[in-house]
């Protein structure tokens, strides 16, 4: 049986007992940020319970166009105000720091990919970095409650990122 196969079968389990539908609106009006990396909870790490908030996710937790417009629709559309990030140690965005991701895909693929990688050098900056991008867009209405924070893999624990954050 596939993995696949399997992820269905808890479905059939899970829709036996769902108690939806929820509201479309996230109830507490927040919009998470986080990274893909499958280790990383969003939902237990937080106690977000389904509805709570929107809850973006891609390599990195970075803040790209993408997100942004993900941002903006969670705002404007969804009443979200609050915006929490979630960046985590031991990232595989960390890992390679010099690492070009283009490279391989034009030898495999015969062509760039139009956006950047965004690997970074230390998870605590590239939180700020996100900040400041946050801050910076004209497309997000409520960007006075921006926080972000490195998740410690080895342990669970939140880390907030102020200005004067390093890891």
């Amino acid at each position: 049986m596939s993995a696949t196969e399997r992820y269905l079968a808890n479905n059939a389990d899970y829709a036996s007992r769902f108690a939806g539908p929820l509201a479309m609106e996230p109830s507490q009006h927040v919009a998470v940020v986080a990274c893909m990396d499958a280790r990383l909870n969003v939902y237990g790490a937080l106690g977000l319970r389904e509805g709570e908030a929107s809850v973006i996710r891609n390599a990195g937790g970075v803040i790209t166009e993408d997100v942004i417009r993900s941002l903006a629709v969670s705002q404007q559309l969804l009443k979200t105000h609050e915006i929490i990030l979630i960046h985590h140690t031991d990232c595989r965005m960390l890992a390679f720091p010099g690492y070009t991701l283009k490279e391989p895909i034009r030898s495999d693929w015969g062509m760039l990919p139009p956006w950047p990688e965004e690997s970074f050098h230390d998870v605590a900056t590239d939180v700020q970095r996100s900040i400041s991008r946050i801050q910076a867009s004209p497309y997000i209405p409520h960007r006075d409650s921006v926080r972000g924070f490195v998740l410690d893999i080895a342990t669970g624990q939140l880390e907030e990122v102020t200005s004067h954050s390093r890891r």
